[in-house]
């Protein structure tokens, strides 16, 4: 009687316990399965790409908030902010002059950077960063008198400044920038659309450079 009434309770609780244990398992998580190390998360979005991004309407009742990528001050805020102003930042752009890239530059210019392939140099956005860079180390040289003797002076209510400087002299030349300095405003070139050289030293004063080193002979290399 004794063993009938232990198979009628032992062997049911024997069952309940194995299935408990097989859906509900006491395991441990490792947690450096889910580490980020050396993972690359730093990353970061060119304006035009930020801002081509497309909402929905919010209602009048909606709490709504657009973030876009804030580069600040820093030496990629100043190529990004400059590269908008020049293509919205598009670099397989040809404008009607024939200027080409993110950064919109002549075939002359790409010369003195050694760059003598303009197709290749349209596609392939690597390049077209490394040429932007060394132009502005060649410009920072050029200028490196005018940029000690002129930055933190007021030329017509602008505040001169390093950043300023290398902006027109993307826009107008080095040389340009130089009778523009020494003439106090009095030289003031303009492109084919108008857009001068104060208005680039206004627009984009204040911006750390000290990313550019000053290089008579930089080069665009891959």
């Amino acid at each position: 009687m004794l063993k009938k009434i232990t198979n009628y309770f032992v062997i049911p609780f024997a069952i309940c316990v194995i299935l408990i244990t097989t859906l509900f398992p006491k395991t441990t998580v490792d947690m450096t399965n889910f580490s980020t190390e050396g993972l690359e998360l730093n990353y970061t979005v060119s304006e035009d790409i930020a801002l081509s991004a497309t909402f929905e309407q919010p209602s009048q009742n909606t709490n709504y908030n657009k973030f876009f990528p804030y580069l600040g001050k820093s030496y990629l805020g100043f190529k990004e902010a400059l590269a908008f102003k020049e293509s919205r930042g598009n670099y397989f752009t040809v404008n009607d002059l024939g200027y080409l890239g993110k950064y919109q530059f002549g075939a002359e210019t790409l010369k003195l950077l050694g760059v003598y392939n303009p197709e290749y140099f349209l596609y392939t956005p690597e390049l077209q960063e490394k040429a932007f860079l060394a132009n502005s180390e060649r410009n920072k040289w050029i200028l490196r008198k005018d940029i000690a003797r002129f930055v933190g002076t007021e030329i017509h209510g602008t505040t001169i400044t390093e950043s300023g400087i290398l902006a027109a002299a993307h826009l107008a030349g080095p040389g340009s920038v130089k009778k523009f300095l020494r003439s106090r405003g009095g030289y003031n070139l303009s492109d084919a659309y108008g857009t001068s050289i104060s208005y680039y030293m206004k627009r984009f004063s204040g911006y750390d450079t000290s990313f550019i080193k000053p290089n008579q002979k930089a080069k665009a290399n891959l």
